[in-house]
């Protein structure tokens, strides 16, 4: 008996030293023995720089590749490349025609020294008219980039570069106490603000976004770095195959099993201008329909079309605008995609339900799942098997499982797959006209664990997968299938929901001719060309509403502005305040739908009395608001600007913007600040300095010179949305619809700043067409400004930039409200003169004027001011 605590003892011991013992060695076969610049050449504009960097050690016997081509270019004044790969052997990137960018250029290096002597010890790679300065260090190599307007070093490489065939290691230097980062997703977090010591593993994954700190549905190897004082900057890691980064504060490093290490410097300096540059590589945010900005209803276990036709009727008795319903995998036949239950969902009911909504002015969305269930009698699969289109294993199609049973997924990396999916939702669409598409399970999702076949499916470095290191083959295609053009799994995992997203829009865009709307739940750099994104299966928990605003913030850095959370909550039972309160934030989502799980309670906003109000009041905002949201729609198409942006967009100098993550801004200057807590009576607001204005009543809520931090009340229905001095907003009224809003009249509601002035836009077009903005679409564009004259008069300005979309002519603005006027006393009398006459008092124009907080607020209403002609308002006040 006495033996056995001790033989315990010493198998424990032993268990303990063998792990430390694989531990070690696993370190020691990942280590690098580091390089040296053996060549180096910049070429004569000062653009390129090109090195030939060798191996410190003895490459054979560490792994390390022994000769390394760095490459440097200033693609723009903004944008730096730095791409390091192997010298002697081609290796996997992203192909050019998933993300399009310029390919390296020639440059000469100098030839190789005969004494012996070492080149020159640095290297400088620098124009003047960028702000970005590239230094190459020849021995131990190592390079930097810096700013040249301040001499801040931006990115400060260690000279412990590893490069192995499937093992890349890089780290850089960076100032624990003036650095804040935001992005590398994606991943469910506690705060927007990347916090030190945490790691973030980049592996597409089908895991509950309801889960903190995993790797989720995304891979987006960007960040942006934003220092006191405002200076901004980016940096992406263009690289597909799996990979963790480690962020200690002082230093960030890549851990990647694979591809190149090609990174992008986008200078900024202002958080805007990151966005501006990054998007102009990755690929601007593909334009939304109008009608994708109204609000949209789905749960996953609607029994029939009786049940949908119910949900609507709710919707429509209680007064809440609803513009979409979606319908989860319950309409299909055994879950194969492209069918309908003849039970549940039969066409006999299905499609007249779809006709009355496109009656009502409303759209339909269905979901789509990529595994094509293995049946002989399904179209879809007979016809992907003949023309060939599935992912491969071992000369094989490979076989996964998921809702249907046994599956084969398209191989989008294969031309004819776009091809073959665009075919069938033709062919679906015949049946039931889908005015859009959901796309899941794409990461891809995979209900086997496939077993390992080669070295691809072992990598010699465990990424953090699901946070417990596990094989990246779990739940998902194994590493070793392979794609068209003999692509590994192992290379392009991360890229299926970008080509599916691909596909999935430009079937869309052929069959209707008109603007797609898609939805995908994975995503990777440059997917908001195609496709807009939620943030998965989260909980009805109070938790789960905080962390939604870190994601939606940091998928406008990855640009991808159509962004949401499933409103009340996906997984598990909401509550009645836990599903008011977070209506109250979903309303000002981008994309903003109610959606749950088979099993949980309903939770459609119209079945508690509560819900109902917070919904009629939040949303009647909203599409008030549309008008102003859809031009920042417009903004981010051209531009890549966020729709939700963190308060440091527009207030970058104000260090106490940095680590706000329980508000956000629309736009510029739409500051939302809701209830976060159960059972909360206040809201901790941060206000950054100038006017703010409350939205609902037009009162000044705070005035401050260098931002403040208040405790508000908080409202039983609806969030404090509050409007920044020095913005115009045009609105429109609320209605059911969208397309019922499109048609009232216009307001301008103008918040003066301190020094008496505003400035806004607002752009129009069909709100469908595929271009939005472009050469050959038909829009408005129309600026406003608005001044203060030294004798006190108020003159409001439109400039029509440009004016093709025939109804701008006939739209009229009828009201404007000016809030922040410097008089505590109601005027005696205000004269209106529109285009420098005078408006007789006895024509349908009315004035009227509110005193709070010592700033009046004059609404001028009774107006017919035609959106597309340029016009001048002015008012004088007597007292």
């Amino acid at each position: 008996m006495g033996t056995r605590p001790t033989l315990l003892l010493c198998f424990c011991l032993f268990l303990c030293l063998a792990s430390r013992s694989c531990s070690q060695s696993q370190e020691q076969q990942l280590a690098g023995g580091g390089y040296r610049v053996a060549a180096v050449k910049v070429d004569r504009g000062g653009r390129r720089l090109r090195a030939e960097v060798a191996a410190a050690g003895a490459g054979v016997s560490t792994g390390d590749v022994d000769r390394l081509d760095v490459y440097a270019s200033l693609e723009t004044d903004t944008r730096l490349r730095v791409r390091i790969t192997d010298a002697d052997h081609p290796r996997w990137e992203v192909p050019q025609d998933i993300i399009p960018r310029p390919a390296p250029e020639d440059v000469y290096l100098d030839a190789p020294r005969q004494d012996n002597s070492s080149p020159p010890r640095t290297r400088v790679l620098s124009t003047a008219g960028s702000d970005l300065v590239f230094t190459i260090h020849a021995s131990p190599f190592r390079f930097t980039v810096s700013r040249r307007s301040t001499g801040e070093v931006l990115f400060d490489t260690s000279p412990s570069l590893v490069f192995k065939d499937r093992y890349l290691e890089l780290t850089s230097a960076l100032p624990a106490d003036r650095a804040s980062l935001y992005g590398l997703g994606e991943q469910t977090k506690r705060a927007f603000r990347l916090r030190h010591n945490d790691t973030f593993t980049l592996w597409t994954a089908d895991i509950a976004a309801s889960n903190v700190d995993l790797n989720l549905y995304g891979s987006h190897p960007f960040y942006m770095d934003v220092r006191p004082r405002g200076a901004a900057h980016g940096v992406l890691l263009l690289n597909s195959n799996g990979m963790d980064v480690l962020y200690g504060g002082s230093f960030v490093t890549y851990k990647v099993i694979g591809g190149v290490l090609d990174f992008y410097f986008f200078a900024g300096p202002s958080p805007l201008a990151v966005v501006d540059q990054y998007t102009q590589l990755v690929g601007r945010p593909a334009p939304m329909p109008y009608w994708s900005f109204g609000f949209h209803q789905c749960r996953y276990g609607y029994l029939n079309v009786a049940d949908l036709k119910g949900v609507v009727a709710g919707y429509a008795k209680a007064k809440i605008p609803l513009e979409v319903m979606w319908t989860d995998i319950d309409y299909m036949n055994k879950f194969q995609d492209f069918t309908l239950n003849p039970a549940n969902f039969s066409f006999a009911e299905l499609r007249p339900f779809v006709d009355r909504l496109h009656q009502n002015g409303q759209k339909y969305v269905l979901i789509l799942d990529p595994g094509i269930s293995i049946d002989p009698n399904y179209g879809t699969f007979v016809r992907g098997m003949q023309q060939d289109i599935f992912l491969k294993r071992n000369g094989t199609n490979f076989l996964g499982n998921v809702w249907p049973g046994d599956v084969y997924f398209p191989d989008f990396m294969n031309p004819h797959a776009a091809e073959f999916w665009s075919q069938e939702i033709s062919i679906f669409r015949r049946t039931i006209p889908v005015d859009g598409l959901w796309i899941d399970m794409n990461e891809i999702s995979n209900f086997y664990n496939p077993e390992p076949m080669n070295a691809l499916d072992d990598p010699p470095y465990r990424i953090n997968n699901s946070g417990n290191h596990r094989p990246i083959n779990n739940k998902t295609t194994p590493a070793s299938a392979m794609h068209y053009g003999s692509v590994s799994e192992y290379d392009a995992h991360n890229l299926f929901g970008l080509l599916e997203s691909r596909a999935t829009n430009h079937a869309l865009l052929r069959d209707t001719g008109r603007r797609p709307f898609v939805l995908s739940r994975s995503t990777f750099v440059g997917s908001g060309r195609y496709t807009a994104h939620w943030t998965g299966d989260n909980n009805a928990s109070w938790a789960d509403l905080r962390y939604s605003i870190n994601t939606i913030l940091s998928f406008g850095l990855f640009g991808v502005p159509m962004i949401g959370a499933d409103i009340c909550g996906f997984g598990g039972d909401t509550t009645e305040e836990l599903c008011g309160r977070w209506i109250q934030l979903g309303a000002f989502y981008p994309f903003a739908r109610d959606h749950s799980a088979i099993g949980t309670v309903r939770r459609e906003p119209y079945l508690w009395a509560s819900v109902a109000a917070s919904a009629r009041k939040s949303l009647g905002l909203r599409y008030r608001l549309l008008p102003y949201m859809y031009t920042l729609m417009h903004e981010a198409h051209t531009t890549g600007a966020p729709i939700a942006r963190p308060l440091f967009f527009s207030y970058p100098e104000d260090v106490a913007t940095y680590g706000v993550d329980r508000q956000f801004l629309l736009g510029r200057g739409v500051l939302v600040s809701p209830v976060l807590e159960q059972g909360a009576t206040t809201v901790d607001a941060y206000f950054p300095a100038g006017r703010w204005f409350c939205l609902y009543d037009h009162s000044l809520a705070v005035d401050t010179r260098s931002g403040e931090r208040v405790k508000l009340p908080a409202l039983p229905d609806s969030p404090y949305v509050h409007v920044a001095g020095g913005s115009i907003l045009p609105l429109q009224q609320s209605a059911m619809t969208t397309a019922q809003a499109r048609r009232t009249p216009f307001h301008l509601l103008v918040a003066l700043a301190e020094d008496g002035t505003a400035a806004g836009n607002l752009f129009l077009d069909d709100g469908e067409s595929p271009e939005m903005g472009g050469a050959r679409s038909e829009f408005s564009l129309v600026k406003f400004s608005c001044a203060t004259q030294s004798d006190g008069m108020i003159r409001l300005r439109s400039q029509v930039v440009h004016n093709s979309y025939a109804p701008s002519r006939t739209l009229v603005i009828s009201k404007v409200v000016l809030m922040g006027l410097q008089s505590p006393e109601p005027p005696r009398n205000i004269a209106v003169y529109v285009n420098g006459a005078e408006v007789q008092a006895n024509r349908a124009v009315s004035t009227s004027y509110r005193s709070r907080g010592g700033l009046g607020a004059a609404h001028v209403g009774g107006l017919s001011l035609v959106v597309g002609e340029e016009f001048e308002l002015k008012l004088a006040m007597s007292y």
